[in-house]
């Protein structure tokens, strides 16, 4: 592992003012810190994989959606069933799946139901 890639996403997480790194970084530090600590950075990897598989960005892109939303659900399921964020954001991960997969996730958010 590269420890100046672990510093520098150490850095960010440090220089940031909120308790979840967002943005264009966020998914590159989670997934490098989780391999360092899991059980720290797991939960957070797999609360930006889904925050991310809801973006306009990707939001006409099922497959990208799927296979970001299966990336959270493996991260989720790697955590010790202690953790108390584990059993939240699979379930998160594995509703989206859900709605996706019945091609109703982008009508169900813009309706608002």
């Amino acid at each position: 592992m590269d420890q100046d890639m672990v510093l520098r996403a150490r850095v960010l997480l440090l220089s940031s003012a909120t308790r979840v790194l967002r943005g264009q970084d966020a998914l590159w530090v989670y997934r490098l810190l989780t391999q360092v600590d899991r059980e720290a950075f797991g939960s957070k990897l797999a609360y930006v994989l889904i925050d991310a598989s809801r973006s306009p960005l990707v939001r006409e892109l099922p497959e990208q959606r799927l296979l970001l939303l299966k990336e959270a659900v493996a991260a989720a399921e790697a955590l010790n069933r202690a953790n108390p964020y584990r059993q939240k954001m699979l379930t998160r991960a594995l509703d989206d799946i859900d709605q996706l997969q019945r091609g109703s996730a982008g009508e169900h958010r813009s309706t608002g139901t």
